[in-house]
């Protein structure tokens, strides 16, 4: 269940969103925090270099294998702007870990861009629990899911 600790990290995930939009990259942007409530990495997209692969959940999931135990890992909550794709969903199930509380949904993402006649990602848009079936997700929560919206205007040029 969601609480004021919940929010103030998913508003982080749409800090860092604003943040790969200024840097020329998708706005998404994610959190990883500890069981403690210490936050130990964050990321926002990096694709603007031509890897499409570089996306913060998958980011996380490389450094969570890297520098925690797995059972660190399985305590840890993914915050995130967006609902993982299938990529990072794979991956985050892989390498074991914790809760995901995502702002806005892969469906909501769709939607949206299909109002903006943007193109739609080249790979499914599937809910995370699709690929990681025991994963505990929460979301996606309206205000901060308003805000993400907003930043994908302006990624496709619609509002500043």
């Amino acid at each position: 269940m969601t609480n004021q600790t919940d929010m103030k990290h998913l508003n982080r995930c749409v800090e860092l969103a604003a943040q790969a939009l200024e840097s020329g990259n998708p706005p998404f942007a994610s959190v990883l925090v500890d069981e403690a409530g210490t936050v130990r990495f964050e990321d926002h997209n990096q694709i603007v270099g031509g890897d499409d692969t570089q996306h913060p959940e998958f980011a996380i999931a490389r450094w969570a294998a890297a520098n925690m135990t797995p059972e660190e890992r399985t305590t840890a909550t993914v915050y995130t702007s967006g609902e993982h794709c299938p990529m990072c969903a794979a991956a985050h199930g892989w390498v074991g870990l914790g809760r995901i509380v995502y702002a806005s949904s892969s469906k909501q993402l769709v939607a949206w861009l299909q109002d903006m006649q943007a193109p739609l990602p080249p790979v499914a848009t599937l809910p995370i629990t699709s690929v990681v079936p025991d994963a505990q997700v929460e979301g996606p929560f309206a205000e901060q899911a308003a805000a993400i919206h907003e930043l994908h205007k302006r990624f496709q040029g619609i509002s500043k």
